[in-house]
């Protein structure tokens, strides 16, 4: 299994400032685009599709990890998250249990609007996920 590499955060960084360009939010206004760096190096991207039923919208990156897990893909090292704010935005408490679900301690690489990152290790900001014993 291939560890991430600068490249790899690079290309991952990248992508997902251009996944953003495709999100569905004419509601809000926030768009959101994020990537997962597979254990295989492989890279999946998704964007927000939001609803009139506000409910039935789907975050960036569960669009991205469902992508990956469509292709087989069982965990990953790394997310990526671009939005248009200055501030920096953490994945929602959704979107952190199904991190959880296909990854354990990946890093998560958030990206404001200026292209600035800031890298924290996903226990950090989710230390108790619910999780089935297998």
């Amino acid at each position: 299994m291939p560890k991430h590499t600068h490249i790899l955060i690079e290309e991952l960084v990248k992508r997902s400032i251009q996944a953003k360009n495709r999100a569905y939010a004419p509601y809000s206004g926030f768009r959101v685009g994020a990537c997962v760096l597979t254990t295989n190096g492989r890279i999946y991207c998704g964007a927000n599709i939001e609803n009139a039923s506000y409910s039935l919208t789907i975050c960036a990156e569960r669009v991205a990890i469902f992508r990956a897990v469509f292709e087989e893909e069982r965990g990953f090292t790394a997310i990526a998250i671009a939005t248009d704010s200055d501030e920096f935005v953490y994945p929602c408490g959704a979107c952190r249990q199904v991190i959880s679900e296909f990854s354990d301690n990946p890093d998560v690489i958030l990206i404001n609007k200026n292209g600035e990152t800031k890298t924290v290790k996903f226990k950090q900001i989710f230390p108790d996920a619910f999780r089935l014993k297998r």
